[in-house]
């Protein structure tokens, strides 16, 4: 039903993050399975996403991945980022009625500080990106970075909230 991909490096302990979440929506029946694309990873990435069954790609061609994806809807998210309770339910519901992308909401719980809200770009995937499998596979172009499926999409907006990554490299 559901592909996850992640794009990494360097970022063990933020993929097992995201990964351990991951496992719930496995067990639901949603997550059918994750791909961890790899940026020359010289940390234990291979292991973690090894460990969880996942898919690690240290070269690949978008195209191809896209293509092998046993779900027919993507969902992009950074590692450290972590969905919060209720989302499983809500993305099943979610693809099941709609065909459109969405991305999740900003959890209220992890807010930048107020300044820091202005003036800084978010980067394109910090709420993640739920995306119907075709309308991927028609966006995609080699070379491209999943951060780039973003580009020019209106996104619906989830009620689940997200743990974004950039909690996770604070904690560091």
């Amino acid at each position: 039903m559901l592909t996850v991909l992640l794009e990494c490096r360097d970022q063990e302990p933020e993929l097992a993050q995201t990964l351990s979440v991951l496992v719930a929506g496995a067990v639901e029946g949603l997550v059918s399975d994750v791909v961890v694309l790899d940026h020359g990873s010289r940390d234990g990435s291979s292991k973690v996403a090894d460990a969880a069954g996942c898919r690690f790609h240290s070269q690949w061609d978008i195209k191809d991945i896209l293509r092998s994806a046993r779900g027919e809807w993507l969902l992009f998210v950074e590692p450290g980022a972590r969905p919060q309770t209720g989302w499983i339910d809500e993305i099943a519901e979610y693809v099941s009625l709609n065909k459109l992308p969405a991305r999740f909401t900003a959890s209220r719980g992890y807010r930048q500080p107020f300044y820091k809200r202005f003036g800084r770009s978010k980067p394109p995937l910090e709420l993640g990106l739920l995306m119907p499998k075709n309308h991927a596979l028609a966006a995609a172009r080699s070379g491209m970075r999943l951060s780039e499926f973003v580009k020019g999409q209106k996104l619906r907006k989830l009620s689940s909230e997200l743990i974004p990554s950039w909690v996770a490299r604070a904690a560091r």
